[in-house]
């Protein structure tokens, strides 16, 4: 297959659009922007475009995939309409009105007509309705209803900018719509609304005190920041490695005064043994590290500025063959979650403590 690339960095760019939404309707494959990271396109009412989804990145078929709509009313084809879902309908319209168009997901009991392909078998579907304007019109284009997981073979760190779809994703589908690099640069908070109280699937820019804000008591799955779930992932992200760079990724976490010389100290062991080596580290103590690649999150103060560089960061480190990778700890609140989940995830939950 012959994967072509079409820059589109405005949303009224109608013929590239147009190409695409046919591209999809037609059962085919397109990657494209959104305020979060790059997706990957295919008809969400196609279970063979779903199967296809999979297939492109090697993605066990039992990780739901996520619907993006382009306006509220679409949401009323993917949910249940049965008289029980009705408050959980409600809690979505609360939500959606506050953080739509957004990088919010929610999960609500799914319409039969909603293909099992498409939800990981699961009797619930994952719903988006994204604020990019490219990705709006694109859905649109498509007909509406877009399945669109990250746009990176699984397992690795999902990509920000096109070159790293491409990089994945040549040869694997049908077309990629470069809009330039994406805003918030992690994927979505995912909550579970067939629950009560609401909960935390995947923590993102929409953070745990936001919708605490809106909802009252909302918890956390407890397998966000562990790695010993047995179960299927009711969400994408939930379950599988993800994000991960080639090279061998340790979290360190403690006082720092303890972690630079520890970190150190390993880095020296790995040069000896002939392994180039990388560190990921806070811009106030980067510093401080001998690496041989050094890549600054940003200042601790960042959280969002951290988070849109921890994914090019994880391929940049890959571009330059670093083979032992060390990653400061972030505190664990606010968008740290998000920032720490993923790297926990990257890492296969390998964290050392001193």
């Amino acid at each position: 297959m012959n994967t072509k690339v079409i820059t589109c960095m405005e949303e009224d760019d109608k013929a590239c659009l147009a190409e695409a939404g046919r591209i999809l309707k037609a059962g085919g494959l397109v990657a494209f922007p959104t305020e979060t990271v790059y997706g990957l396109g295919g008809d969400a009412f196609n279970p063979e475009s779903s199967r296809k989804i999979y297939a492109a990145k090697g993605r066990p078929s039992d990780n739901p995939l996520i619907v993006h709509i382009s306006k509220w009313e679409d949401i009323y084809r993917l949910v249940s309409g049965a008289p029980e879902h009705a408050a959980r309908l409600e809690t979505a319209r609360r939500l959606a009105d506050v953080f739509w168009p957004g990088p919010l997901t929610m999960i609500l009991p799914k319409a039969e007509e909603v293909p099992d392909e498409t939800t990981g078998g699961l009797r619930t579907v994952a719903v988006r309705l994204p604020s990019h304007k490219t990705a709006l019109a694109l859905i649109e284009a498509a007909g509406g209803y877009v399945a669109a997981p990250s746009a990176n073979t699984s397992g690795r760190p999902s990509p920000t900018v096109a070159k790293y779809v491409l990089e994945d994703m040549n040869g694997r589908i049908d077309m990629i719509v470069d809009g330039g690099e994406v805003g918030i640069g992690l994927e979505s908070t995912i909550v579970d609304l067939t629950v009560n109280p609401v909960e935390i699937l995947r923590p993102g820019y929409v953070t745990e005190e936001m919708l605490q804000g809106l909802l009252g008591t909302v918890e956390t799955d407890r397998t966000v920041f562990e790695g010993n779930s047995t179960q299927a992932p009711k969400a994408p992200g939930m379950k599988y490695r993800h994000y991960a760079p080639k090279g061998e990724l340790t979290i360190v976490s403690g006082e720092e005064t303890r972690i630079v010389p520890y970190v150190n100290a390993q880095l020296k062991l790995a040069k000896a043994a002939g392994k180039r080596t990388g560190i990921i580290a806070a811009e106030e103590t980067l510093a401080s590290y001998t690496a041989d690649a050094r890549k600054s999150l940003g200042s601790r103060t960042d959280g969002l500025g951290a988070a849109k560089r921890l994914y090019r960061i994880l391929r940049e480190l890959d571009d330059e063959g670093v083979e032992v990778i060390y990653a400061e700890a972030f505190e664990s609140t606010g968008l740290g979650a998000a920032l720490m989940n993923r790297l926990l995830k990257a890492a296969g939950h390998h964290v050392v403590e001193v």
